[in-house]
């Protein structure tokens, strides 16, 4: 069974990403209500809009921050849901 890997992401607007895997599917994924409900220090600054558009690729993963400080399973992502 091939492991799904994250290709690219392209920002849709509020926090909305186009998620591209390796299999040819994307999901649109919001993590608004992720972000929303989870206060933690190391998250807070990705509510800011501007903070939140700096995601990268890395290792078939959507991150942010330069030692992840935001990860999601990739799993979640292509269901298009993350867990809250």
């Amino acid at each position: 069974m091939k492991t799904v890997d994250v290709i690219s992401a392209d920002y849709q607007g509020s926090y909305l990403l186009k998620v591209n895997f390796n299999d040819g599917s994307s999901k649109i994924v919001d993590f608004e209500s992720f972000l929303k409900k989870h206060s933690h220090p190391q998250f807070n600054k990705y509510k800011e809009i501007e903070n939140f558009q700096k995601f990268k690729i890395e290792s078939g993963n959507v991150v942010w921050g330069e030692n992840w400080d935001l990860i999601f399973p990739v799993s979640q992502l292509y269901k298009g849901k993350i867990s809250v």
